[in-house]
């Protein structure tokens, strides 16, 4: 997977799409990026290019406005203020025709990044702020508490839909990243994926990211459900697959069975055919940096009444923590040379 490390804000565009209003507020003018919008747009894109739930997706190949229009914009045809204005009037279009799309600002942004320049669009859903009113009755000061409800994400907050568009190539793996997190909600109409199908005409696909993921995510289930009883071979599982993982670039279903399992057939079958059934290929291609990520801190749950957080370091080192196993299907887990603790 392509992780972007260097992003440079070139310029940027904010609308304001209002479902309380008959006509979406476009802006005529781009950005000031001065040092606080520059480090507040900057902060969001770095946050959403690290979020687990950006995935690759490629243009459908019907007409597309917004794949037209960030076309013109990277090729260098058009202009951001009035590439930004159309796409802000099919997003509001979509807004008039689904009551259960919420009013958000949209920001378009062209960066430069190490794999090259992208048009982003940021759909900042509105989040409810509280401020004081301040009131004077009969002389005398009266102070309230009011919600507002057009304020921004903050930094910190997760935005729910974004699109990083590349120039369109032949060669090109994908040619957008995206964000479209569905809010849980009894109307199936807001979680119709509209902004992947009606707004970009896009359709996903798996990346090494994803694949990795489901791998583990299956493995873990697979687990679960067949050695809950058996703590020593689900340790050795799970420290067999960790050890795949670090060590291969690619993994067959097939052969991690044939490992793990040796002469067990209907443990292979088995194992093979639950992970098969839950999305994962017969060879996957493995996400080093999640691997990485994702292992590094460890966490345990035991018997259901103790949980442990340890580091892999720690967890691999034989002088602080170790398996002592009975032959019975149940272990000891030994935390070793103690000599400081606090309690939390």
């Amino acid at each position: 997977m392509e992780y972007i490390k260097e992003v440079n804000i070139n310029e940027a565009v904010i609308h304001i799409l209002d479902n309380n209003s008959d006509e979406p507020i476009l802006n005529e003018y781009k950005l000031k990026l001065d040092e606080e919008t520059y480090n507040f747009l900057l902060k969001h894109l770095e946050r959403c290019l690290k979020d687990e739930e950006l995935k690759y997706a490629v243009f459908n190949n019907e007409r597309n406005i917004v794949k037209e229009l960030s076309q013109e914009y990277l090729n260098g045809q058009n202009d951001l203020v009035e590439v930004s204005k159309e796409m802000g009037r099919q997003l509001f279009i979509l807004m008039q025709s689904n009551g259960n799309i919420p009013s958000c600002d949209l920001i378009v942004v062209s960066i430069s990044t190490e794999y090259g320049p992208m048009i982003v669009i940021m759909k900042m859903d509105y989040v409810k702020n509280y401020t004081h009113s301040v009131n004077f009755v009969e002389d005398k000061v009266g102070i309230n508490i009011v919600p507002e409800l057009t304020g921004l994400p903050i930094s910190s907050q997760k935005i729910q839909k974004c699109a990083f568009i590349k120039p369109v190539r032949e060669d090109n793996e994908f040619d957008l990243m995206i964000i479209d997190k569905q809010k849980k909600s009894k109307d199936e109409d807001y979680g119709a994926n509209y902004f992947i199908n009606k707004y970009l005409g896009c359709k996903i696909i798996e990346n090494e990211r994803d694949m990795t993921k489901t791998f583990v995510r299956a493995t873990e289930q697979w687990t679960r459900a067949n050695l809950k009883e058996n703590a020593d071979e689900a340790e050795k599982l799970r420290s067999k697959i960790k050890k795949t993982l670090k060590e291969e670039d690619n993994v067959s279903i097939y052969k991690v069975s044939e490992d793990i399992f040796g002469d067990n057939k209907d443990a292979k079958a088995n194992f093979v055919e639950y992970v098969s059934s839950e999305g994962v290929g017969d060879c996957v291609a493995i996400d080093k940096n999640w691997v990485e990520k994702k292992f590094k801190r460890i966490r345990l749950k035991i018997d259901r009444d103790i949980d442990l957080y340890i580091n892999e370091e720690a967890y691999n080192d034989i002088n602080r923590f170790q398996i002592h196993r009975h032959g019975d299907g149940s272990i000891d887990i030994v935390i070793k040379n103690v000599i400081n603790y606090i309690e939390k």
